[in-house]
């Protein structure tokens, strides 16, 4: 059987495959099971930051694992604490650190953290967080409770109580009562369509909350790791949350959550736990990934190979105006606006048959998540693919 009819007998069918096999890949590029080539305007979902193949985590990575890969939490984890105290001074916070497996743990530790601090505030239980409409905080029971995209909720009640769904940033100051521990957020809104938050309103709402007793969770799981052109988008948005949660990039590949926070004294020893979450393997990746962008971010190559990407797709944009109403995004967490879902669709097979990899956000969003260490060739050359995408449609 060859890798497909594989799929299609053991694997549950939870994805909608697009049908392509890879085996390869160099920074933006991919190579697949028939040889052909492609630029990643993806990073795996924003996930590989620095690129496919990457030599110096690659490098990193191998030279730990002949030593050790897992130990468990039970032990001091020598790379553990490198990656909090990196992720900590890169964020600028005054935080500590929980390691996870993915941005859905990440966000349940968050939730955990925020549950644990309202039932020893005050004599009022607090337990109910207040997120966005069109958010998406993970897979789990309580993240998709969390999401507040209702068919997301279809089949799998009855939920976790106390998550409430407010319009936009703006209409969460209604919402709140008593029982309201915190007000979870996406500074920029991923799978809900690449929605950047008004950074005034959202600073607005940081010092209400302030004021009244209520803790800030920002989900950068999509935004952390410089994606925004900062380390985090809340460096971005100039705001200081109680609780934080970065995945994806933070890792270049492999699995990592990480849930920070300034209520340093809130979880005790068995309150949370992971068996894999901050292992050898992947906080060793961790610490290589946030070195080499730091590295990068310090330098000025990250803010010039966001200019440059950013012009490209403004150039992109504005050559087929017949096709896209708007480009938003922030860094290079971008999208582009597409009158109609057919379109969208149309747009991202033909990118595909021309050798460059995009993605869908929300109904009507082409989204682009390059690596972050993508070169000003591959951007050319992703860009001149897609022009010939889209210029029959």
């Amino acid at each position: 059987m060859n890798t497909q009819e594989l799929d299609k007998k053991y694997v549950l069918p939870t994805y909608a495959r697009v049908d392509v096999e890879f085996v390869s890949g160099d920074n933006a590029r991919l190579v697949d099971s028939n040889g052909k080539n492609y630029i990643d305007f993806t990073s795996g979902i924003g996930v590989v930051s620095v690129g496919h193949a990457n030599k110096r985590v690659n490098s990193a990575i191998t030279k730990q694992i002949s030593k050790l890969t897992h130990t468990s939490n039970l032990y001091n984890i020598a790379p553990q604490a490198k990656a909090a105290q990196k992720i900590v001074d890169s964020s600028g916070y005054d935080m500590k650190c929980f390691f996870g497996n993915s941005g859905a743990e990440a966000n349940e530790g968050a939730i955990k953290i925020a549950r644990k601090w309202g039932e020893s505030e005050g004599e009022i239980k607090k337990y109910k967080i207040i997120t966005l409409q069109q958010s998406f905080h993970g897979r789990t029971i309580t993240t998709v409770k969390a999401t507040g995209q209702e068919f997301m909720h279809n089949y799998f009640g009855p939920f976790p109580d106390g998550f409430v769904y407010a319009d936009d940033i703006s209409s969460v100051e209604s919402l709140l009562d008593d029982h309201t521990c915190a007000v979870m957020i996406e500074l920029i809104q991923g799978e809900g369509g690449v929605q950047p938050q008004d950074k005034s309103e959202v600073q607005l709402l940081a010092k209400l909350l302030k004021e009244r007793g209520i803790l800030l969770i920002v989900d950068e799981v999509q935004t952390g790791g410089f994606r925004t052109g900062k380390f985090l988008a809340s460096n971005v948005y100039e705001i200081e949350p109680d609780i934080v949660t970065l995945a994806k990039g933070i890792g270049g590949g492999v699995p990592i959550g990480v849930v920070m926070t300034s209520l340093k004294d809130v979880l005790n020893a068995g309150d949370h736990g992971s068996t894999f979450g901050g292992n050898y393997l992947c906080t060793t990746a961790a610490c290589e990934v946030i070195d080499i962008l730091s590295e990068y971010s310090q330098s000025g190559e990250l803010e010039d190979t966001i200019k440059y990407f950013n012009q490209a797709l403004e150039n992109f944009y504005k050559n087929n105006e017949r096709l896209f109403t708007q480009k938003v995004g922030i860094g290079m967490m971008c999208g582009l606006r597409v009158n109609d879902a057919d379109t969208l669709s149309a747009i991202i097979s033909n990118a595909k048959n021309n050798g460059v990899m995009v993605l869908k956000a929300g109904k009507n969003t082409l989204r682009f998540l390059p690596p972050l260490t993508i070169t000003k060739e591959e951007i050319d050359e992703g860009f001149k693919n897609l022009e010939h995408s889209v210029s029959s449609l």
